[in-house]
């Protein structure tokens, strides 16, 4: 353990310095990371950045747009050979499609290049000639990002958190009776192994479902190519006793393999190169899953933090630390599913439930914004009249049924308190309200030329999150 973490700090000293003279003798390059919680929507946000980014109409808050000092922008090979594209063209093709349809969302790490042709402004405009900007989009799941939180942590430790959360939901009943009877100093068996493991991977898929963001081990989850493996095929039991060669030894060692093997190269190859941060949260969907899922999901967001390596990423600090996060935002999608009347109480509550994570990053000396966007439009709004008062409403076409409907999910409170103490108590329901939503197809979509897709403040991202390098 000591040796594997002196080679990672051997490892981010020499990325840091390659990076730093990178950006000091060559083309600067922005490594933005962008990850989100369950069905918040990751994909989409991507395809639609890079379309704006690419066709900049509709970009009038990218403070380098509307000045016209982008003067081209353009997509390129990404640096790292052995990470997947993100499958940009393809995304775009099912946005863009007759009819539109949502594009597949991304199960693993993937990469894009884009690349900005930048004229400079300020005293030196008239002395210097444009410059090229790299941006390099780094895109992977959130249950991934969690995991980050079992570094810190061993067996037994997590099996307790882990046993007494599920304890308390419908959803873990089958696997709370599974652990129990389960004898864990008896020699192994792997049949015995397997079982565990797929009725522990069934709560976790139930407790997603059921809006819960505490489902961790993420890579059960999104396996990928490590389904089956032994690395995949542990779970939590009871604390007692470990005898050598016992199934609750085996399962200790796995987890710790799985740390060192699947947690760490992630962390080491992909994460910590990171220097800005997008976390994207259904915070609506959290909401209408109710009181504990909104915070779960509030803590999963605390966690996510403690993740990063929040700070300035000056000279000296890049060298000797490797890549510091100093910019992170964190936005609540899905912001078209509101008329723009309560688009000011859904980012209330997002600035709310992130105050703990965002006081610590900028401790840290990060940059940190709350914000409510959607990455693609899919409704128009409307007022219509019920029971003799105005209602603000959206309109849009259900994913599920292909029909046109006109939806009013639930009146915010305009005090975001009214939302967390009922969330931190842990509520059964919402005592006062009823909060709903409903899944739109997107609209679709005529592009004048030079506009990118339709969205909901997704230049106000842009600009917090690369317009200070441009």
């Amino acid at each position: 353990m000591v040796l594997t973490t002196l080679a990672d700090g051997v490892l981010n000293l020499t990325q840091g310095i390659y990076d730093t003279g990178a950006d000091l003798l060559g083309e600067p390059t922005i490594r933005l990371g962008v990850t989100g919680l369950a069905r918040s929507g990751k994909t989409v946000f991507i395809t639609s950045l890079v379309a704006n980014l690419l066709d900049r109409g509709r970009m009038p808050h990218l403070l380098a747009a509307a000045e016209g000092r982008i003067a081209a922008a353009y997509l390129q090979p990404q640096p790292d050979d052995t990470v997947p594209r993100f499958d940009y063209e393809a995304h775009m093709g099912a946005l863009t499609g007759t009819p539109p349809a949502w594009p597949d969302s991304t199960r693993a790490v993937s990469e894009l290049r884009v690349s900005l042709r930048v004229k400079p402004n300020g005293l030196l405009a008239g002395l210097q000639g444009p410059r090229t900007i790299h941006l390099d989009i780094i895109d992977y799941p959130g249950e991934w990002l969690l995991d980050l939180g079992l570094l810190d942590q061993d067996y037994d430790t997590w099996s307790a958190a882990t046993l007494t959360r599920l304890q308390k939901r419908d959803s873990g009943t089958a696997y709370a009776q599974l652990a129990t009877q389960t004898d864990g100093t008896v020699r192994l068996d792997e049949v015995e192994a397997k079982t565990l493991a797929a009725t522990f991977t069934d709560y976790l898929h139930a407790a997603r479902t059921e809006g819960f963001y505490d489902c961790t081990p993420g890579r059960f989850l999104l396996p990928g190519d490590l389904a089956g493996s032994p690395v995949l095929t542990f779970a939590p039991l009871p604390k007692g006793e470990a005898p050598r060669k016992s199934l609750r030894r085996e399962m200790a060692r796995r987890f710790e393999a799985y740390k060192s093997r699947v947690v760490r190269p992630f962390f080491r190859d992909h994460f910590a190169r990171i220097d800005r941060q997008v976390v994207l949260v259904d915070a609506l969907g959290a909401i209408n899953a109710g009181p504990a899922a909104l915070n779960d999901m509030r803590g999963a967001m605390t966690d996510i933090l403690s993740a990063f390596k929040p700070g300035r990423n000056a000279f000296l600090t890049q060298i000797f630390r490797g890549k510091r996060v100093e910019k992170i935002l964190f936005a609540a999608t899905k912001a078209d599913h509101l008329h723009h009347s309560q688009h000011g109480k859904l980012t209330a509550i997002m600035e709310a439930l992130t105050r703990d994570a965002r006081d610590r990053a900028r401790f840290a000396g990060a940059d940190t914004q709350a914000l409510a966007l959607a990455a693609l439009r899919a409704t128009t709004e409307d007022t219509m009249t019920h029971e003799g008062k105005p209602l603000d409403v959206v309109r849009g076409t259900l994913l599920d049924t292909g029909k046109q409907a006109a939806f009013y999910p639930g009146a915010l409170p305009d005090d975001p308190s009214h939302i967390l103490n009922p969330a931190q108590a842990e509520a059964g329901t919402w005592l006062d309200a009823d909060y709903r939503i409903m899944r739109f197809a997107p609209a679709p979509m005529t592009l004048r030329p030079g506009d990118g897709p339709p969205h909901i403040r997704m230049d106000r991202a842009a600009q917090f999150v690369i317009g200070d390098r441009l």
